[in-house]
């Protein structure tokens, strides 16, 4: 291992504390954290992993100074629709929990981590700015998030559908989206068999 890799700070290992008191708050549990914050934005753990909870307002803007600081690939970017979810959340003091949750996943290949962001959105106005300027390949996955969830990336250059028909009502995995079934439709069997 190359002597400066030896000196950057070890990545965190998952602790007993992580994930299993999760059952013992409300829907909504507040982790108070005298700790850890990146860039003014508090953290929590999970997994091993580290997870920084930005406001949406401040999401580009983190984004773009991780960037500068060698967290270069945006792995992913999903969403979660905590509606019915009544299980405990982790969250850090300050954070208030909302219906919908943006997961963003940055990696650095120097610091070889990944690094998850977890942004509150509100059922009444699910709206983020767009990544797409700092990360093009955000461009689908915005779009998925937003065909599935109805959660809006302003600024995107092309925030249409991309796996339902564009004349779909709703959005699928919303938790509140009417579970139904298509119609399995038969032909009529050949004729002479």
């Amino acid at each position: 291992m190359p002597a400066d890799t030896e000196a950057a700070e070890p990545a965190r290992q998952s602790s007993a504390d992580d994930d299993t008191r999760i059952g013992e708050a409300g829907p909504a549990e507040q982790v108070e954290s005298d700790a850890e914050h990146v860039h003014g934005h508090p953290v929590t753990w999970s997994r091993g992993q580290k997870v920084v909870h930005p406001g949406r307002e401040d999401l580009v803007s983190l984004v773009k100074t991780l960037r500068d600081e060698g967290w270069l690939m945006c792995l992913d970017v999903t969403a979660v629709d905590h509606l019915l979810n009544e299980a405990p959340r982790r969250l850090p003091a300050g954070i208030e929990a909302e219906r919908f949750e943006l997961v963003v996943v940055l990696i650095s290949h120097n610091e070889r981590q990944r690094l998850r962001l977890l942004v509150q959105v509100p059922e009444d106005d699910p709206v983020v700015s767009t990544l797409f300027e700092l990360h093009p390949g955000t461009e689908a996955m915005e779009r998925e998030v937003f065909d599935m969830f109805g959660i809006r990336f302003d600024g995107h250059p092309d925030l249409t559908r991309i796996l339902m028909p564009e004349d779909w009502d709703g959005h699928p995995l919303r938790k509140d989206f009417a579970v139904g079934r298509i119609p399995v439709q038969f032909k009529a069997p050949a004729a002479g068999r």
